[in-house]
């Protein structure tokens, strides 16, 4: 055989292993343990290994100086291997054996929450030792480790002097010791301490098939520097987590009742915040005019105009309790509304946003309903404004707004992808209008719009004796989204709270190259939205 590098129109090069490597590594791999007692990889295992974690898998190849070839895998030759995966380290820093550990060979058991690299295998060509490749697909899964932030690597080695030396030694402790103190050499040992590797244990019967070995795998661990060190039998949770590139969104039932005193109502508000701030939401979502519980404090009956006048003197409370969950939280929410002085002596139904950071935002109801203007004496804002959140714009419009079209589509224009529309509605067929109009609006807008209201009743509460609701998270009507364009809803008149992870990389897809694209296809020619308030 012509001595390896001696053709100066090939250099060394490690990159991942496709699928068109395995043969090339079965050969590899049967060259490597022959003699040994162990087998060569076949087929099955290979392709379970890169397909379950391509970035985890390494080749070392010789390659065409050109990249027009290297690039094309022309002319390669693979002289080494390396295979891993990702495992949690209560699984990986306990005794097991290779075929447990690995899922028979196939990297099985990988766990991409996992927070240690398992190395499974690192074999190199015999004719090609010496050149440290062995050591440079050692490093790869260093950098590898670093770059997915995870704890360390952990793996068990070989010893395959250890049936050769066990007479003078022995025990296999004994022997290990010698090599931890300098006294003795071992090829494998020895090489992986040099490497910043830390002996964790030893493993009898980690592999029997390795006779040189007697069976027994060296437990290493390289703890990665760069992050914070989990104590080895700490518990993480694991469970509930969502996907990334979401907003998560909780929208919240509420249960009209009876309250003694503003600390109770708050109470409640705190204990859905905290709710939806454990299920780790981006927004809490409350109904339109849920403080009209507070009038139940009241022990006067009163007219309804001086009812929801009493109210608006818990406004300035309401906004300090609310901001001050955001932050405590650490979560945005859309604080349903509640009746406030208007600057012309009126009463305005106003929505506000508190965002996590401390911003409060503000978004009028335009169209108070007859029965709100008549009883009520609640007077329309004039400004419909997108607001900027940690999570992208959002809009906000109040129960009887959603069933005016213009209204969202000013909100689009101005580039939110999530509406939020916080109801109150006494009976089935009112609610329904408001339903119908908001997947309306989702359709006709490519936009999720999130609908949050009251259910139960206040008998001595002035327009609030009936509540009905079914809150929902609602999307378009697309193959991208849920079938019957509905990411959430409730039961009807139950308190509860419905999530949903939302993605605005799958509306902008829906936006953009949907089945039909409705925002894309306006006839601006024909037709448009023009603003003539604030």
């Amino acid at each position: 055989m012509t001595p390896p590098f001696t053709d100066t129109s090939q250099h060394l090069m490690l990159r991942n292993a496709t699928l068109r490597d395995v043969p090339a590594i079965i050969k590899l791999s049967r060259r490597v343990y022959e003699g040994t007692g162990m087998y060569g990889y076949t087929e099955g295992p290979l392709i379970g290994q890169i397909n379950t974690f391509p970035e985890g898998q390494f080749v070392a190849v010789l390659a065409e100086s050109s990249d027009a070839k290297a690039a094309e895998g022309a002319d390669e030759v693979v002289v080494g291997y390396c295979a891993t995966f990702m495992v949690e380290g209560d699984v990986a820093l306990k005794p097991h054996t290779w075929t447990e550990i690995t899922g028979n060979g196939y990297a099985s058991r990988h766990d991409p929450e996992g927070d240690w690299l398992y190395g499974m295998e690192v074999c190199v060509d015999p004719d090609y030792r010496g050149y440290r490749i062995g050591q440079r697909l050692y490093n790869e899964r260093k950098h590898l480790c670093e770059s997915l932030g995870l704890q360390g690597v952990v793996f068990a080695g070989r010893l395959p002097t250890l049936s050769r030396r066990l007479k003078k030694f022995k025990t296999v402790e004994a022997y290990v010791d010698a090599v931890l103190q300098k006294k003795q050499r071992d090829p494998v040992l020895s090489f992986q301490l040099h490497n910043g590797f830390e002996l964790h244990g030893i493993i009898p019967h980690y592999l029997d098939a390795d006779h040189a070995s007697l069976g027994h795998g060296m437990h290493m661990v390289w703890r990665n520097p760069k992050v914070a060190r989990h104590e080895d039998h700490e518990k993480r949770k694991r469970y509930g987590k969502r996907q990334q590139n979401t907003v998560r969104i909780g929208t919240v039932q509420y249960q009209q009742r009876p309250v003694a005193s503003f600390e109770e109502f708050s109470e409640i508000v705190r204990y859905f915040v905290d709710v939806v701030s454990t299920y780790k939401g981006d927004f809490v979502v409350f109904p339109e005019l849920f403080t009209l519980q507070l009038l139940s404090i009241e022990q006067e009956k009163a007219s309804p105009a001086a009812a929801i006048q009493a109210v608006t003197k818990y406004a300035e409370a309401y906004r300090g309790l609310m901001r001050d969950l955001a932050l405590r939280y650490n979560i945005n929410i859309i604080g349903g509304s509640t009746p406030v002085m208007a600057d012309n002596g009126g009463v305005c139904n106003m929505a506000y946003v508190f965002l996590r950071d401390g911003q409060v935002f503000e978004q009028p109801k335009i169209h108070p309903t007859p029965n709100e203007a008549y009883w009520w004496n609640i007077t329309g804002g004039n400004r419909v404004t997108a607001i900027e959140t940690d999570c992208g714009p959002i809009g906000v419009l109040i129960c009887y707004d959603a069933e005016f079209p213009e209204l969202t589509r000013h909100l689009v224009d101005q580039g939110i992808q999530i509406l939020f529309v916080p109801f109150c509605t006494d009976e089935r067929q009112s609610y329904l209008r408001v339903r119908y109009c908001c997947q309306a609006r989702a359709v006709e807008n490519q936009l999720y719009v999130v609908m949050s209201g009251n259910v139960g009743n206040l008998p001595n509460v002035p327009n609030m004796e009936l509540q009905y609701g079914q809150s929902c998270i609602l999307t378009p009507c697309d193959f991208p989204f849920a079938r019957d364009g509905i990411a959430a809803d409730t039961t009807p008149n139950v308190e509860t709270v419905a999530f949903a992870d939302l993605r605005s990389d799958v509306l902008l897809t829906a936006r953009n190259s949907g089945t039909v694209k409705n925002l894309q296809d306006r006839r601006h020619d024909l037709y448009n939205v023009q603003w003539r308030g604030k």
